[in-house]
């Protein structure tokens, strides 16, 4: 069982409250996690990617275990706490502004 925390946002978009849990097997990859999330949660399709590139919108970071893999590419396998469940995979608003 993945656990994926988001924004308030994407949580309001999503229609959940608290974390997302998804089943998912084989080797837990950042790309995967995404694809699960936009497969139970269709409405987020586009919002954390674009949806024919699959890029990482621009203003959305993914945190696992204290570390930024926002810049990693899709297939970069997450860490093993966040692929037991132990640990969320973050998916965080990221600020700008002056």
């Amino acid at each position: 069982m993945i656990r994926v925390t988001l924004p308030p946002h994407l949580r309001n978009l999503a229609g959940v409250s608290g974390e997302v849990r998804l089943d998912l097997t084989g080797t837990i990859t950042l790309g995967a996690v995404l694809d699960a999330l936009e497969a139970a949660y269709p409405v987020l399709r586009g919002a954390i990617r674009d949806h024919g590139t699959k890029r990482r919108r621009a203003f959305v970071r993914f945190f696992a275990c204290e570390e930024d893999l926002s810049h990693e590419p899709p297939d970069t396998p997450l860490p093993g706490a966040v692929a037991s469940g132990a640990e969320p995979l973050l998916v965080i608003g990221a600020m700008a502004g002056g």
